[in-house]
C-alpha cells in the first residue's frame, strides 16, 4: 500500500513538472505560441504520464492476480494430492485390517478343528460351536466349515440304535447296549447336523448361496433338512435313523442315497428336486413321503427295497422315474399328479396286500414263480 502511495505522488509530480517544462518550453522557444495554447499541451503531457501510469498500475494488477490464480492451483493440486495420499492410506489400513481379521480368522479356524480330535465329547462340541461362529462372522467361511462338519460326520461310527429292528433278536434283553463313550459320540453327532441346518439358508431367504453337502458313509440321526436350500448332496451308503425330513426343501444339484439305509422314516412333502434324485439300492423301514414333491430331473429307483408305504401322491415329474427291480413290501401309492411321467417298471414288486394304488388305467399283475 505504500509503495502504490509513492508511485502515486510520483507520477503526480512528474506530471507536474511536465505539465510546467512543457508550457515554459513553449512559451520560451516558440513565440508563436500563446499562453492557451501552451497550457493545452503541457496538459496532454502531464495527461500521457498519468496514463503510462495507469497502464503500469492495470499490468501489475494483471500479473497479481495470474500469480494468484496460479497459487490457487497449486494449492488445489496440493489439495487433490494430500486426499489421494489419504485415500491410499485408508486403502492401506483396511487392507491391513482385513489381513488382520483374516489371520485372527484363520489362527481360530485351525485351532477349531485341531480341538475336533480331542478325546472330551464337550470340547468337540464347543470346537464345533467355535467353527459355526467363524462361519456366521465370516460368510466365505460357510462352505468351509460345512465340508468340515461333513468330514466330522463320515468318521466311521458303530452304534447299536442304528440297527434296523428286523435284525435285532427277538428278546429285547438281548439287544446290544451302547457304551458311555457311543452315547457321547452320538450326541456330538447330533450337534454337527444341528448346526449344518443352522447354516444353511432358508428358503425364505430372497437371494440364497448354494452350499453343497458330502456326508457319504455318515450315520446320521432325525438328520433334518426341511425348509433349507442345499446345492448337491452326496450321500452315498448312509445310514439314516428315526424320521429323515426333507419337507419343502429345494435340491439346486443332484441328490445322491444310493445304496443308503433308512431305518426310520423319510419325509419329503413339497420338496423341490431341480436336478436328479438317486434313491438306487435304497433300503427303508420307515413310510416315506413324496407327496406334493417336485421333480424336474430324473427319479433312479432301481434295486430299491422298501418295507413301509411309499407314497408319490400329486407328486410332479418333468423327465423319468425308473422303478425297475423295485420292492415295495409295504405298498405304494404312484397316483402321481398330471402329465404322467415315463415310468420303467421292469421286475418291479409291490406288495398288493397292503395299501397300493396306481393311476387310473394301471394294473397290477401277479408275479410269476
Amino acid at each position: 500500500m505504500g509503495e502504490r502511495k509513492i508511485g502515486l505522488v510520483a507520477t503526480v509530480a512528474v506530471a507536474v513538472a511536465v505539465f510546467a517544462g512543457a508550457s515554459v518550453a513553449l512559451l520560451i522557444f516558440d513565440p508563436r505560441t500563446t499562453g492557451a495554447d501552451a497550457l493545452r499541451t503541457g496538459g496532454l503531457a502531464a495527461g500521457s504520464v498519468v496514463a503510462l501510469y495507469a497502464l503500469w498500475l492495470n499490468d501489475r494488477r494483471r500479473r497479481v492476480e495470474e500469480k494468484r490464480q496460479e497459487l490457487d492451483s497449486q494449492r488445489q493440486e496440493l489439495d487433490r494430492q494430500r486426499y489421494a495420499l489419504e485415500q491410499q492410506r485408508q486403502a492401506l489400513e483396511d487392507r491391513r485390517t482385513d489381513q488382520d481379521r483374516d489371520r485372527a480368522a484363520d489362527e481360530r479356524f485351525a485351532r477349531s478343528v485341531e480341538l475336533l480330535g480331542n478325546d472330551a465329547d464337550q470340547v468337540r462340541v464347543g470346537a464345533m460351536h467355535a467353527l459355526a461362529g467363524l462361519a456366521r462372522s465370516n460368510p466365505d467361511y460357510t462352505q468351509t466349515v460345512l465340508d468340515v462338519l461333513c468330514s466330522y460326520l463320515r468318521r466311521p461310527f458303530v452304534h447299536p440304535k442304528w440297527t434296523p429292528a428286523s435284525e435285532l433278536p427277538a428278546d429285547p434283553g438281548e439287544w446290544p447296549e451302547a457304551s458311555p463313550e457311543q452315547e457321547g459320540e452320538r450326541y456330538v453327532r447330533q450337534t454337527a447336523q444341528r448346526l449344518i441346518q443352522d447354516l444353511l439358508p432358508s428358503t425364505a431367504d430372497p437371494d440364497p448361496k448354494i452350499y453343497e453337502l458330502d456326508l457319504t458313509r455318515a450315520w446320521l440321526e432325525r438328520f433334518n433338512l426341511s425348509d433349507r436350500v442345499v446345492g448337491r448332496i452326496a450321500a452315498y451308503r448312509c445310514r439314516f435313523r428315526h424320521t429323515t425330513n426333507f419337507n419343502r426343501a429345494v435340491f439346486h444339484g443332484p441328490v445322491h442315497l444310493r445304496d443308503s439305509v433308512f431305518v426310520g422314516r423319510i419325509r419329503a412333502e413339497k420338496t423341490r428336486f431341480r436336478q436328479r434324485l438317486e434313491l438306487r439300492g435304497i433300503a427303508t423301514h420307515g413310510p416315506c413321503g413324496f407327496e406334493r414333491a417336485e421333480f424336474e430331473g430324473a427319479v433312479d429307483m432301481p434295486g430299491a427295497h422298501c418295507i413301509a408305504h411309499v407314497s408319490f401322491e400329486r407328486a410332479s415329474f418333468r423327465t423319468t422315474l425308473d422303478l425297475r427291480h423295485a420292492r415295495f413290501d409295504g405298498g405304494v401309492d404312484l397316483r402321481v399328479g398330471e402329465p404322467l411321467p415315463s415310468v420303467a417298471l421292469y421286475n418291479t414288486e409291490v406288495d398288493t396286500s397292503t395299501d397300493a394304488q396306481v393311476p387310473e388305467g394301471w394294473s397290477f399283475e401277479p408275479c410269476k414263480m
